[in-house]
């Protein structure tokens, strides 16, 4: 039986499947796995499930777009057995084929995570005032190590090379700093049919609303999907978010969670720098902003403090 085949019988199965395994990782799980659906599941039922339908394919997608729009970081490495398994299926899928891209990139979260895990301290012992003490959120530095280190183990995407002076000509009209333009490997990997489970589509991964209000088509054409209208949009995005807060890491933080969110919580906390805020922000947005940091990096050989 094929790995997503497992996943996805195993969390349809619920709580008490999941209980039976014990270890807390869905990698871990997935190896265990077989065994308890072959005690637990009549083996004639099994062998008239070879594939994954495309129903539960999204179900599990989605959980994996939840998990990043919540705010615990470490929690995201529990995913990662679930992406590398369902990863594969997706690409060769003609349906969700388009998911493929978002779910390649945001599989650098997952592997993050587990990094992170292996750095942060567990969390302290519970008493009688702290029943269930929560863990420390990753510190920046250990974000910057991690990022380092997962970003420098991969090459751009083939198509970065092709679209790239497009792309740069692009951000540079809005002016914008040309070398941003690697947003796009952060969130699409440079594919323009990109597609997330919550509707962001595109090199940049637009959302309908946000992509109309700045002034492009999503029907009957979708502009989205062209490159040059994707990075004309992304650009007036990020000049528009550039001129509110003043900061590239808070316009990136913005960018990914929302002008509002980002703005309310300035506000609330009486802050003015990203990390001071980011424990509050989605753990998407919480690594982020430090992926993209790493991407420039290693790919223009500057950082976002370096930007002008």
């Amino acid at each position: 039986m094929k790995p997503h085949v497992i996943a996805a019988l195993l969390l349809a199965a619920g709580p008490s499947a999941a209980r039976a395994q014990q270890p807390a990782d869905l990698g871990s799980l997935l190896e265990g796995g077989r065994r308890w659906l072959e005690e637990n599941v009549d083996t004639n039922v099994l062998q008239q499930l070879p594939e994954l339908d495309e129903a539960e394919a999204e179900r599990l997608l989605r959980r994996i777009d939840e998990a990043l729009r919540g705010e615990e970081v470490l929690d995201l490495g529990r995913l990662r057995g679930m992406g590398q398994a369902l990863l594969p299926w997706v690409e060769q899928d003609e349906t969700l084929r388009p998911f493929a891209p978002w779910l390649r990139s945001r599989m650098d979260y997952l592997e993050a995570s587990e990094q992170l895990n292996r750095l942060v301290p567990a969390a302290p012992k519970p008493t009688r005032e702290i029943p269930s003490p929560k863990r420390a959120a990753p510190t920046e530095e250990q974000q910057k190590r991690v990022w380092a280190r997962v970003v420098a183990t991969e090459p751009a995407p083939p198509a970065a090379r092709k679209l790239l002076p497009r792309l740069k000509s692009a951000f540079a009209a809005e002016g914008v700093p040309a070398e941003l333009v690697w947003v796009a490997e952060v969130e699409s990997s440079f594919d323009p049919k990109a597609r997330s489970p919550a509707g962001a589509a595109g090199l940049f991964q637009l959302m309908p609303e946000t992509a109309r209000g700045l002034g492009l088509s999503t029907f009957p054409i979708d502009q989205r999907y062209d490159p040059d209208h994707s990075a004309a949009g992304a650009a007036k995005l990020l000049k528009r978010l550039r001129v509110r807060f003043r900061d590239w890491p808070l316009a990136l933080a913005a960018y990914n969670a929302g002008e509002g969110r980002v703005g309310g919580l300035l506000t609330r906390h009486k802050a003015t720098r990203f990390p001071e805020i980011a424990r509050f922000l989605p753990a998407e947005t919480q690594m982020y902003v430090p992926k993209i940091d790493a991407v420039l990096r290693r790919r223009e050989g500057k950082g976002l403090g370096e930007i002008r």
